[in-house]
């Protein structure tokens, strides 16, 4: 039985129209799948109800603005803020001004010369004021889209620092009493910048006070215990000699207010050194550290006063051994440091007074640290003290190993 056989030409036809119809049902699904994934993709950014979107927008822009503002008021934080307060706002143009003029404009700078005497008005008064279309030197011609708009003052404690406005198309009560609770948005984070600088001023002050505070005494008996040396061990003189430079190199350089822990027990070894050379071996220091708390970051000067205070006060009027124990231990999210001195100890109820800044004594050095320690890590994080009449006293300090101020 014969079977016919087709051209070669018609073969070639029939190859060519099933190989477009897997290329069109290819492209088809193709273009289906990228259309589900589109749809998926802007689903998954569209999660919860309108108010949360609203909400969690709102919060994002604002956390933008803060990230900014907490620099203070300056040309460059204005710049960086006023995108983020142009989106809260909702109006297209924005501008920022300070005492001095205007330091920052998103938007538009086409109103900007006249911008800046409004605004300067308002710094002026301390008043909030509508701007007009003649007010932004638009009264000629119909071009211009920015016809109206608020500026409102900025103050902080009171004082009027810098101005905030506005500008659209129309200008209302509800785009004043909006442009107001964003200028007190933007007043509060002012505040809480200076508070920072104010903090950072205090205790760099504390820093240079407690440096001016490297005891008299403690330098005279120190060079004293080297020039005892000079002539029966001149190379114990020379290394001593060497130890102290070094001490007071460290004591008041000016570079940062923070170090490692590690360079803090380096610094209090210097001091100790010494110490042993005045108090020969009638000085027994123990020290106990675990690696895992050498990198934490502290305030600079933070060690050394307390144990300084445990040698002058706790130690030196003994007549046989002064002992001396410091431990630096991991403790989870902390490192937790201790000086005990087993030595005279103090009156609790006097020490208190004296923490507390109603009296003056032998241990403003411990309250230097206590107040340093409480503006930097916060109230919870001062020293703890034990001690009694008779008794010892010991001394112990929680430092975060992480906390954003200490860098």
């Amino acid at each position: 039985m014969a079977f016919p056989v087709a051209h070669p030409a018609t073969s070639r036809l029939i190859y060519s129209a099933a190989v477009a119809v897997l290329v069109i049902v290819f492209v088809s699904i193709t273009a289906a799948l990228a259309g589900a994934v589109r749809f998926w993709m802007r689903s998954s950014r569209r999660v919860g109800t309108p108010p949360q979107r609203a909400t969690y927008e709102a919060l994002h822009t604002a956390s933008v603005a803060v990230s900014a503002l907490r620099g203070g008021l300056t040309s460059e934080t204005a710049i960086k803020a006023a995108p983020a307060l142009r989106h809260l706002l909702g109006t297209p143009v924005v501008a920022i001004a300070d005492q001095a003029g205007l330091v920052g404009c998103e938007g538009s700078d086409r109103h900007v010369h006249a911008l800046s005497r409004r605004l300067q008005d308002v710094l002026s008064s301390g008043r909030p004021q509508l701007l007009s279309a003649a007010d932004l030197c638009c009264g000629h011609g119909g071009d211009c889209p920015m016809r109206a708009g608020v500026a409102v003052p900025v103050a902080v404690d009171g004082s009027v620092i810098g101005a905030l406005a506005a500008l659209g198309p129309s200008a209302d009560a509800a785009l004043m009493r909006t442009t107001g609770e964003v200028a007190r948005f933007v007043s509060t984070q002012l505040a809480l910048a200076e508070l920072d600088a104010s903090r950072t001023r205090t205790v760099q002050a504390q820093l240079n006070f407690l440096r001016a505070q490297i005891s008299p005494h403690f330098i005279y008996n120190a060079l004293t215990a080297i020039e005892s040396y000079v002539r029966s061990d001149p190379e114990r003189a020379r290394d001593l000699l060497v130890g102290f430079a070094e001490f007071t190199r460290w004591a008041f350089r000016e570079h940062t207010q923070y170090a490692t822990l590690a360079e803090e027990l380096r610094f209090v070894d210097l001091y100790l050194e010494l110490e042993r050379a005045r108090f020969g071996d009638r000085l027994a220091v123990s020290l106990r550290v675990a690696p895992e708390v050498l990198p934490v970051r502290v305030p600079s000067l933070v060690l050394q006063p307390v144990v300084e205070n445990a040698v002058r006060h706790g130690l030196e009027r003994l007549t046989g051994t002064a002992r001396l124990e410091i431990s630096a231990e991991d403790g989870g999210h902390e490192a937790v440091v201790t000086v005990e001195d087993h030595g005279v100890g103090a009156d609790p109820d006097q020490l208190a007074e004296v923490l507390a800044g109603r009296q003056g004594g032998q241990s403003i050095g411990l309250r230097n640290v206590d107040e340093r320690l409480r503006a930097i890590f916060g109230n919870d994080h001062g020293l703890t003290i034990e001690t009694g009449v008779g008794a010892g006293t010991k001394v112990t300090m929680h430092l975060p190993k992480f906390c954003p101020a200490v860098t």
